[in-house]
């Protein structure tokens, strides 16, 4: 290896370092002030100390417990968060999947021109389109309901997770849809033993991003729910806010529990994220 090879080498690490670091402190600072406050008694939570002197799992004990009036449905709004994110996942990767499937592999006419325009909606913020579909869901009976929110999040997530499947779908070799089908196989039968066990990396991501998105939502399910017992916890974590007086350590304490189940999902399928959402970055 030459001086000049080494030296571009280290330079290019070094580059990734100083860019590093300050992005990696960036994301974490707002996250351990999170957890400084849930680990802080109530009038030492705006100390600005880097450690509470006095740290304690009081306020964990009031969350779990739910001993607080914010608190009365916790783990139900939590279930509730967590049923319409699977359910809203499942969703998601039963219509990407199939409409990909007929786009990529069957070839329907029009299919390409349906999927640009599905896109095509992303133009619009979602803020915008919050009001169309709460009429929509009214229309039809499903305000306060969790299908309301799941049929939304399923319309939110599948264009991207359409293109992405699509683009994943074009990259396997037409052999073996030309070989399945020799065999006598038939379309449904393709998809099933041939498409999917090779699309697992892919859907797997996009059933992780569908998961998450359902998860992370506010807007959606603060307009389309409003029962206490049926909203999800970013809905009700937001009514901490309403208090003149807002118990902000027990706030990030359940935050902070709150955000626990997405990193582990996120740590458990990484490599399946990275691989399986640029597999259609680039056009086979």
């Amino acid at each position: 290896m030459t001086r000049r090879k080494l030296f571009r080498e280290v330079s290019a690490e070094a580059g990734l370092l100083l860019i590093g670091i300050p992005v990696l402190l960036w994301t974490m600072i707002p996250i351990y002030h999170m957890f400084l406050f849930a680990i802080s008694p109530k009038d030492a939570a705006f100390s600005g100390q880097l450690w509470p002197a006095h740290p304690t799992v009081r306020n964990f004990e009031i969350v779990f417990g739910q001993k607080h009036h914010f608190l009365y449905n916790f783990w139900l709004q939590m279930w509730n968060s967590l049923a319409i994110s699977c359910a809203t996942a499942v969703l998601t990767l039963m219509v990407a999947s199939a409409a990909a499937f007929a786009i990529s592999r069957l070839r329907m006419k029009g299919g390409r021109l349906v999927m640009n325009l599905a896109l095509f909606t992303y133009f619009i913020p979602a803020a915008f389109l919050a009001v169309p579909m709460y009429k929509t869901m009214g229309m039809y009976g499903l305000l306060n309901n969790d299908w309301a929110l799941i049929l939304a999040m399923v319309t939110v997530a599948s264009p991207y997770a359409i293109w992405i499947l699509r683009q994943a779908s074009d990259k396997l070799p037409v052999e073996l849809d030309e070989a399945a089908l020799i065999d006598g196989a038939s379309p449904f039968q393709l998809f099933r033993m041939v498409y999917l066990p090779l699309m697992v990396p892919s859907l797997i991501a996009v059933g992780t991003y569908a998961l998450l998105l359902a998860w992370n939502e506010y807007l959606y399910a603060f307009l389309l729910l409003s029962r206490e017992t049926a909203i999800t916890l970013p809905v009700a974590l937001g009514n901490f806010l309403s208090a003149d007086d807002s118990p902000w350590e027990l706030l990030m304490t359940a935050g902070f529990i709150y955000a626990l189940p997405p990193a582990a999902i996120y740590y458990a399928f990484r490599r399946y994220m990275s691989s399986g959402l640029t597999a259609g970055a680039v056009k086979g």
